[in-house]
């Protein structure tokens, strides 16, 4: 009997749902264990071969441990709200909750052909208000919190009040946008808007005017990575930076312990340190410059001030407070023009653009409060307004970016530290003696900024302290398809909703789209406030609201009085395993861990940190291809002609394409926004650009692993994602060696079955070369999987069929079968119930590996003279390193390369290496 896959895995897909064999539930006679994959966005295109990498490892690794005895909690859900839906929306008309659930029930379907062992009694939707009500109820939390930076915890808000009442802002040490001084008899004469503006400035959830990506044409802000070129990613609309009132999380307050916390979390290096630069902790000093003619001050962040005699210019961020005020009249058109090119370009696209140079002087001078000499200010969009203080003193001497700007428009550079050529570059200056410096004239670097840390401190020119590159998260989006905020407006004040109102539901609307006055679609509900008439805030909470705590309702997600109870959570504790890719290494991850430490200090979870150990899997790369859009038009230009036109780079659906030649009408029909898309051809064709890159539903290179499990079945599909290569590496998707795993899985098959169908597995005691490969191969695999090797395990499976060859014992087959569970789950259940078992292969115990079978009987070992080798000798493996000697010595074999001469020494190595120094 041939191996029937498809019928096979059907079978066992059906008998896991109706036995609810993957349920799990809090069992406190067994040992937990946790394992999660990222939360998945059910798009339309549904999943690609790449998606299932990290979950075929992250099931691997729980039917191991549950095969170990483990209590494994493995769910799944899907992280539902999101601008992909309600672009789709507003082209359609149709609800985002409509495409949303058949987008889910799409991703079940494939993720059910794939035979994960996940628990769906657990799943969570974030668009389910059963769901997102405890998102909500966490908002409310953080909006009564502010952080105690003395206590390093989060405290209710109404003990900073009643600080305040008793003496202001006297003696307090918290976290705050603006630092703020006022008495207690000023704080009680204040009203209550009053009251509210300055809680706003101390809230861990609070509502601030900052600068966003916003895009008018889709009448909402986006995320950095959801702009390119200065263009919207889906749209291609123009995007500029604007400044607006959003609401924030004050996630800067845990910037320190998020550091902390790192060194005790099981994560790659590399990971752990995309962390620490991106929190950016720096030790220097807060410095306050005079301005010419104002009475204000400049405040810059540096870390070091032993320079400041070197500086000979001041840039400031476009959109610093303070240029409008320093700016003359005699650069004030100047000014205008660079603040609206630079509204154009988002902030990762300054950060990133390190060569270009750009700035325009203001016509302002700060003053240098150590020596009074006048320095020009500039503006450039190479300072960013959210970093530091948006404003820094530039030393062109020792930092290439100032050298290069201070080159490009003549200004002084002047060295502070000695031992450099000024000629052609900058020089590092962080070891060495101080020069033009005054009083520091000769102190060694690190000297002088300990002395000029006090001196400003003595002076009253500004203070010592820690700086963090780290910034509030924005929370709110100009959106429809998201959480609601549990917030309404009162005089203009921002009131919490009472808990017992939550959820808040999102209301039906018509239209999902901004107002024609440019008001985020939720003005478009009708009755959009309390039963009172207060209005409702009318953006909606970000994306990365729902996924920042879903972990947490995985562990009780039917609980309706709590996020998670205190049962569920002290058994489950923390995610023991997390298997995602490498690019939420800052954005879901640090809000993850900060909504976690919130919660942990409210005394709701007990783990201060929510993911012990982190995988990244690498991606599965194919073969994108480009179409190239006239910018402000919908016409598009083939691939060598682009370069006439000014143009915007757009993936498109590989499928689409053929040879890189572009389906025209296909394309219209792609999108709605297309449908009237006109095209400028060469050679009356469409020629398409092409790169490799990650295989993503946004490049539209993805191939459907549909198509692999129908052809090869699920279990194919399985071990050859694995056996692709190390699961933290990138590789390319390859179908030439999935026919290998394919035959390895039919000639596993055939070791149990003749060609009839019958079972001709015996009882015969196995040979001991045959027990030497099960016990080889027990040990191998159980090795790699707890190292994640999993690509070896694939590999010591094949290599131990080729040396059991026709083998059908029961005591070999049996344990191979248990091992083999984890990989191929299907046809592992078919053929454990087949050797007559009536449980589940899930229950069964991973086979432990004997010692006593793996002991070589003897050695092979290369024979060295004078370092070369010159032939392999077998020996018994029991033999002493005299034995060995004696025993190479006496083989004819050696007389030849001896030539009738006494060997000098022997070197012996046990059981590796002999060699004969002549």
């Amino acid at each position: 009997m041939e191996y029937d896959f498809r019928a096979i895995e059907q079978k066992w897909q059906r008998r896991w749902a109706e036995q609810k064999t993957y349920r799990v539930e809090v069992d406190k006679s067994r040992p937990k264990y946790y394992v999660l994959d990222m939360f998945p966005y059910p798009s339309g295109a549904g999943l690609h071969v790449g998606h299932p990498l990290g979950y075929i490892a992250s099931d691997i690794y729980s039917r191991y441990k549950r095969l170990r005895g483990f209590n494994v909690l493995h769910p799944m859900g899907y992280d539902a709200f999101g601008l992909p839906a309600e672009q789709y929306a507003i082209q359609t008309g149709q609800h985002p909750a409509v495409t949303t659930e058949k987008n889910i029930n799409r991703y079940r379907e494939q993720l059910d052909k794939i035979g994960f062992s996940f628990d769906w009694d657990r799943e969570v939707r974030t668009c389910d208000p059963e769901y997102y009500k405890w998102t909500q109820w966490a908002f409310l939390k953080m909006f009564d919190s502010y952080y105690c930076n003395d206590e390093q915890q989060a405290r209710p808000i109404a003990e900073l009040v009643a600080a305040f009442e008793q003496g202001g802002t006297d003696g307090l040490n918290v976290a705050c946008t603006k630092e703020l001084a006022f008495t207690a008899a000023e704080w009680n004469a204040m009203g209550e808007a009053e009251k509210e503006n300055v809680l706003q400035n101390y809230r861990l959830a609070f509502r601030a005017d900052t600068l966003v990506n916003w895009c008018p044409g889709l009448g909402t802000v986006l995320a950095n990575d959801e702009v390119k070129d200065g263009l919207s990613v889906r749209g291609g609309f123009p995007v500029e930076q604007k400044l607006m009132k959003q609401w924030l999380l004050r996630v800067t307050a845990y910037a320190q312990r998020m550091l902390d916390g790192l060194d005790s979390l099981e994560w790659s290096e590399s990971l752990k340190e995309i962390q620490r630069n991106w929190i950016g902790r720096s030790e220097g000093a807060q410095v306050f410059f005079g301005l010419k003619g104002l009475d204000a001050q400049l405040e810059v962040f540096t870390t070091r001030p032993d320079t400041i005699f070197g500086v000979t210019f001041m840039v400031l961020a476009p959109e610093h407070e303070l240029v409008q005020k320093l700016t003359t009249p005699e650069y004030k058109t100047a000014v205008e023009e660079y603040l609206a090119e630079t509204k154009k370009r988002s902030e990762r696209e300054r950060m990133a653009d390190t060569k270009r140079v750009s700035g325009q002087f203001t016509g302002g001078y700060a003053v240098n409060p150590f020596n009074g000499k006048e320095i020009p200010i500039y503006i450039s969009d190479y300072v960013l307004a959210g970093y530091g203080t948006g404003a820094i003193m530039a030393v062109p001497a020792h930092d290439s970016r100032d050298y290069a700007f201070a080159r490009h428009f003549e200004l002084p550079v002047i060295p502070v530290v000695e031992g450099g050529d000024l000629e052609t570059e900058s020089y590092d200056a962080k070891e060495g003696k101080l020069i033009n410096s005054e009083f520091l004239d000769g102190l060694d670097v690190k000297e002088a900024i300990g002395a000029m840390f006090a001196e400003i401190e003595k002076r009253g020119f500004g203070k010592k302290r820690i700086n963090y590159r780290l910034r509030d998260a924005i929370f709110s989006r100009q959106r429809y398809w998201g959480e609601p905020f549990p917030i309404y407006y009162k005089d203009n004040i921002a009131y919490p909703l009472s808990e017992e109102c939550l959820p808040l539901e999102l209301p039906p609307v018509e239209n999902f789209g901004p107002t024609a006055d440019g008001e985020p679609p939720l003005a478009h509900a009708a009755n959009w406030q309390t039963p009172e008439g207060y209005p409702y805030e009318l953006s909606t909470m970000p994306g990365f609201a729902g996924s920042s705590a879903y972990y947490l309702r995985y562990m009780d997600p039917h609980n309706g009085d709590a996020l998670v109870s205190r049962e569920a959570d002290e058994y489950w504790r923390s995610v023991d395993l997390y298997v995602g890719g490498i690019e939420h290494a800052t954005g879901h991850l640090m809000y993850s861990r900060f909504w976690n430490m919130f919660l942990y200090d409210l005394g709701y979870v007990c783990e201060s940190e929510p993911f012990r150990k982190l995988v990244n899997q690498g991606m599965i790369q194919g073969r994108s291809n480009f179409v190239y859009r006239v910018v402000g038009t919908n016409k598009f230009v083939s691939l060598g002609l682009k370069d006439q036109y000014d143009t915007q780079e757009i993936h498109v659906d590989v499928n689409i394409v053929r040879n890189d030649l572009l389906d025209l009408e296909a394309f219209r029909a792609w999108r709605p926004e297309f449908a009237d898309a006109e095209f400028i051809l060469e050679d009356g064709k469409y020629l398409c650009g092409w790169a490799v890159e990650k295989m993503s539903k946004s490049m539209f290179n993805v191939v459907n692993p549909d198509h692999i499990v129908e052809d090869y079945g699920a279990d194919t599909l399985r071990m050859y994602e694995m056996f692709l290569g190390p699961l933290e590496q990138s590789k390319p998707w390859d179908t030439n060696g999935i026919d290998g795993v394919h035959k390895f899985l039919r000639r596993f098959w055939r070791l149990f079955f003749d060609r009839d169908g019958k079972l001709i597995v015996s009882d015969e005691v196995p040979t001991p070369a045959e027990l030497k490969t099960l016990h080889k191969t027990i040990k191998k695999v159980g090795e790699d999987i707890e190292n994640f090797s999993f690509n070896t395990s694939v590999s010591a499976f094949m290599i131990c069929l080729n040396e059991l060859g026709p083998c059908n014992k029961r005591a070999i087959l049996e344990p191979l079968v248990v091992l083999l569970a984890p990989f191929a789950p299907h046809i592992a259940e078919e053929l454990w119930e087949s050797l007559g078992h009536t449980t589940s292969v899930c229950d069964a115990a991973f086979p432990a590996y004997e010692e006593q079978y793996l002991v070589e009987e003897s050695i092979e070992y290369p024979v060295s003279f004078n370092g070369k080798m010159r032939y392999k000798k077998a020996l018994p493996a029991g033999l002493s390193p005299k034995e060995v000697e004696a025993a190479v010595l006496a083989d004819p074999a050696a007389e030849k390369y001896l030539d009738g001469k006494t060997p000098k020494k022997v070197i012996v190595v046990p059981g590796k290496i002999v060699n004969v120094v002549i």
